[in-house]
């Protein structure tokens, strides 16, 4: 237990740099009291006393903003940041060093019993805002981007973002966990894709606007030597395409207000 207590303690140290001394982080970090407190419940609550460790935990809950229940299983070392809204489940168990931003939901999703709460492996970001939700396996340092549901599995290396989570292998690439900037956008990906895609056509399109305008333009000459006149009426299409290189596009993606 001591080792335990020293970890959740020295973690923060390494993951906050706003941490400057021990006082400061004993007294003003709810993610370390809220532990704290889950740590006594979960002991009470291991020796099968009725009542008690939930009605400590509710108070934890008062003074913190996070609700972990006694009966959920958390590793060594793991740094709830901030910890506003933080919810985590009964049979919910979260593996050492994971780090867990505010708003996030390690729930279930209905009246099953059992296992019916998600399991972190070690080293897994979660950010702010994210649900998990059910009997889920999360692989070690698996990075869940903030806002995300997850309602499925993920591997041990992924990053997982959107809604639902869409899952995006990074094997073999080293992440800074607390660089949420380098989380790939798989949608912004999906619609420059199909940016590229449309402009691709309409390149075809110009093309035969072309060869339809050299063609019409031979015709009017040999008609127009035919008959003596000129035909003045020929209008050239090739800029009149619509070009997708509009301002609100280029901003998404080039990530302007994500």
């Amino acid at each position: 237990m001591r080792a335990t207590l020293s970890a959740d303690f020295r973690i923060i140290f390494e993951r906050d740099p706003a941490a400057r001394n021990w006082l400061e982080v004993l007294l003003c970090y709810p993610g370390l009291q809220a532990l704290l407190f889950y740590r006594l419940c979960h002991w009470l609550y291991n020796l099968g006393l009725p009542f008690i460790p939930r009605f400590i935990s509710n108070i934890a809950r008062f003074l913190t903003g996070i609700e972990i229940h006694p009966g959920a299983n958390i590793g060594k070392g793991v740094f709830i940041d901030h910890g506003m809204g933080v919810v985590i489940g009964e049979t919910a168990i979260v593996g050492n060093y994971a780090l867990i931003y505010q708003g996030v939901t390690l729930g279930g999703t209905g009246k099953e019993s059992g296992k019916r709460h998600p399991t972190l492996g070690e080293n897994v970001v979660v950010g702010a805002g994210a649900k998990v939700l059910g009997n889920l396996q999360i692989g070690n340092s698996v990075r869940i981007g903030a806002g995300s549901v997850v309602l499925r599995d993920v591997p041990s290396e992924c990053t997982v973002v959107g809604v639902p989570g869409r899952i995006i292998y990074r094997s073999g690439v080293r992440v800074d966990p607390l660089e949420h900037g380098s989380l790939p956008d798989s949608e912004a990906n999906v619609i420059r894709a199909l940016v590229d895609r449309i402009e691709s056509l309409e390149g075809q399109l110009q093309d035969l606007q072309r060869q339809q305008s050299w063609t019409a333009s031979v015709v009017s000459t040999v008609s127009s030597d035919s008959n003596g006149s000129e035909n003045s009426n020929h209008t050239d299409h090739t800029d009149q395409s619509c070009r997708l290189e509009d301002k609100e596009i280029q901003e998404f993606l080039n990530g302007s207000g994500i």
